[in-house]
């Protein structure tokens, strides 16, 4: 039998964890600075996918 073998790399952050990343990033960001904005559309992708990964499946309801 097939079996998917365990991710390599680094583990995605959960959505809470990604979220307190990015309310972090906001924060700390100084007056008159360049807005990080590179940093910004990481952490809300991966906000994104944290999400995403933690929805109940469609038709789970039906179960």
């Amino acid at each position: 039998m097939y079996t998917t073998p365990p991710p390599t790399g680094p583990a995605r952050p959960s959505a809470a964890e990604a979220n307190e990343a990015i309310r972090l990033l906001v924060e700390t960001s100084g007056q008159g600075e360049d807005w990080p904005s590179q940093a910004y559309e990481f952490l809300l992708g991966e906000w994104a996918a944290g999400v995403s990964a933690e929805a109940e499946p469609v038709g789970a309801m039906d179960r």
